[in-house]
């Protein structure tokens, strides 16, 4: 096993308890975590939300195993103070890292880096690393996990006996999840393994495991329940470290002649997919929670099939029975339900339509022009202020390497138009920054607008938030060899920052993460200064409707608005001069309803072309200031 080098705290809220959990769930969820990795790196603080709570009683209340210490809001280090909990930080350290998921796939691969024999604690990334890495604002999954299914549990939970009759619909949109199809990395070669199964006939349907897998495994768990399809073979196979059978990977010539689109679908075995995953750790100690309440409500499970087998089937997972043991957690051994007839299933099943992906058409044939016309009839055509100082800029050649962008590593044309790029930026937030302003570099990448802030502006405090870790380890080891101290790091999804700050900054902020830094200022009361990117990938969301402001409301549908939004893509310098204007044209539409959205919050809005126009085909440019 690894030394550790840095001591890293690992803050928690803390509300009440519930029976066998810790409230907010996502305090228990943790807690669940790191049991099951059994990892003991990080020095866990509980933070009451409400009055103080006594020490014995939150150590009673917790794993035996676990030390955890009492601390209060306002004794938290100054840059968790800013987030929402779950949060870690290293000891005496400026970089935070906030929210849910980005705090889990942190535990995950610390107690891998500490001892790279646990692989099987890796794997709880799933394929390329990537679960519930994407954003909640952005990913439908993430959020359900992360965020609806904690809030709908806590909710019923709470809800007097009248209000928590029906099955919250959070919790039916995981029942419909888990009866999709599923799709894994080459699941062709699965697929043709489960029509030759299926096409054997009923006796060789279910492949033979091996001795281990009905033996007692060095967790001292025993699967109670054989795997009863191919499905089943294939996870849980992976999961005891097993080779599937030889008799399951030869195919037929039938069997490898058959089209990809005639092979049957996948089910799922866990909450992703296949295989087991930290979404299905997330999910447990929430379910569970629900499980608990409904029976002893007495609730018919029997709308509920595949999350019950389901949570019978993590069970059988080793060491998640030892994990819930040490959080005293006392699961409950449900029958195995079939699925209610389908007809049973359509009036308590029914997902609310604002619950359901947003579905609505999303391949938009047709030209911009229409619309373009449409919204010229109606008197709207995009119109572009004049940039208050296009001549202004840095000094590049008497600043350190380190506040360059090409200290990000990129080739030399790309660095002079990314300094062009920030030379727009740095002017705008100069007019408007005063001392003592807090600044946030929102969707900050490598730090290339933050870095620059903070070196200008030392009597100013620059906070870079960013979901991406690399890219966000790369800005602080710039910001260490500049020795900046007016700045902070903080890796998570932009709603779990709820600091106060004077100004917003984002440089090319992707689709939808533009009018999410734009309401993080508008609640703040915050001037921006923002750049926006990828219109193409602009779409309704939960938070989210297009068009934004009432103005083109009246004028444009979604689909309309979308076009839009697709041909404002159309930018880049190798497209033909006519189509790079109209791509232009439909840019300055789009961000058009944007600033008119945000003048309805008493905002006086810009929307400027940066200087020279030709640092960037996405070179619009906000400057926002509250009235």
């Amino acid at each position: 096993m690894k030394d550790s080098v840095a001591e890293e705290h690992l803050y928690l809220a803390f509300s009440h308890q519930y029976r066998d959990s810790i409230f907010p769930l996502h305090t228990s969820i943790s807690l669940f975590l790191l049991s099951y990795c059994d990892c003991k790196l990080f020095k866990v603080f509980l933070v009451p939300t409400g009055e103080d709570v006594g020490d014995q009683c939150v150590t009673k209340n917790l794993a035996g195993d676990l030390e955890v210490h009492l601390i209060s809001r306002c004794q938290l280090p100054v840059v968790v103070q800013s987030c929402s909990l779950p949060a870690v930080v290293v000891k005496d350290d400026k970089f935070c890292r906030a929210g849910l998921s980005v705090v889990l796939r942190h535990i995950i691969q610390k107690t891998f880096e500490a001892d790279p024999s646990k692989k099987d604690v890796l794997e709880l990334l799933g394929f390329k690393k990537t679960c519930l890495k994407a954003c909640a604002e952005v990913s439908q999954w993430t959020r359900l996990c992360e965020i609806s299914i904690p809030l709908a549990v806590e909710r019923f939970l709470t809800a007097s006996p009248e209000h928590c009759q029906a099955i919250p619909p959070d919790i039916l949109l995981l029942e419909k999840k888990l009866g999709e199809p599923v799709r894994v990395h080459n699941d062709d070669k699965i697929r043709r393994q489960k029509l030759q199964q299926q096409k054997a006939g009923a006796k060789a349907a279910v492949p033979v495991l091996g001795k281990e897998a009905t033996e007692e495994s060095t967790a001292g768990e025993v699967r109670e329940h054989p795997p009863s399809s191919l499905e089943l073979s294939v996870a849980f196979s992976k999961l005891l470290a097993q080779e599937a059978p030889d008799a399951i990977n030869r195919e037929a010539p039938h069997i490898r002649r058959t089209k990809s689109s005639d092979l049957p679908l996948l089910d799922h075995v866990f909450a992703e997919g296949l295989y087991f995953t930290v979404a299905d750790l997330v999910l447990l100690p929430c379910i569970h929670q629900f499980l608990v309440s409904s029976k002893k409500q007495g609730k018919n499970l029997v709308n509920l099939p595949l999350i019950s087998n389901w949570y019978r089937r993590v069970q059988e997972v080793p060491g998640v029975k030892k994990a819930a043991g040490k959080c005293n957690m006392e699961l409950l051994q449900l029958p195995e339900l079939m699925s209610a007839p389908e007809e049973q299933l359509q009036d308590s099943s029914s997902v609310p339509d604002e619950l359901e992906e947003d579905n609505e058409d999303s391949h938009f044939i047709g030209g911009p022009r229409p619309t373009m016309t449409k919204l010229m009839e109606n008197g709207i055509e995009a119109k572009f202020s004049p940039h208050p100082c296009p001549n202004w800029t840095l000094d590049w050649t008497s600043l350190p390497s380190a506040v360059s962008p090409g200290e990000g590593k990129m080739s030399r044309d790309r660095a002079l138009r990314k300094q062009q790029q920030l030379n727009n930026l740095v002017a705008a937030v100069t007019k408007l920054a005063k001392p003592g302003d807090v600044i946030v570099d929102f969707c900050s990448g490598g730090g290339h607008v933050g870095i620059v802030l903070a070196y200008m502006m030392p009597s100013c405090q620059v906070v870079l938030i960013e979901n991406k870790e690399l890219s966000l380890i790369r800005a602080k080891d710039r910001s260490d060899e500049l020795g900046l101290n007016n700045i902070w790091f903080i890796q998570a999804n932009l709603d779990y920052f709820n600091g106060t700050f004077n100004i917003g900054v984002a440089l090319h902020a992707c689709g939808v993460a533009t009018d999410m830094v734009i309401e993080h200022c508008l609640r703040a009361r915050a001037a921006f200064v923002i750049s926006p990117c990828c219109y193409g990938f602009i779409q309704n969301t939960v938070k989210f409707k297009y068009p934004r402001s009432h103005q083109f409301k009246e004028i444009l549908s979604y689909k309309e608005h979308m076009i839009l939004c697709r041909f404002a893509d159309q930018t880049a310098v190798q497209l033909p001069p006519e189509r790079r204007l109209i791509g232009k044209q439909c840019m300055g539409l789009v961000d058009l309803d944007r600033a008119w959205a945000a003048e309805k919050h008493k905002y006086s809005v810009q929307v400027i072309s940066m200087e020279p126009e030709s640092c960037s085909p996405k070179n619009n440019m906000f400057v926002g200031i509250p009235t």
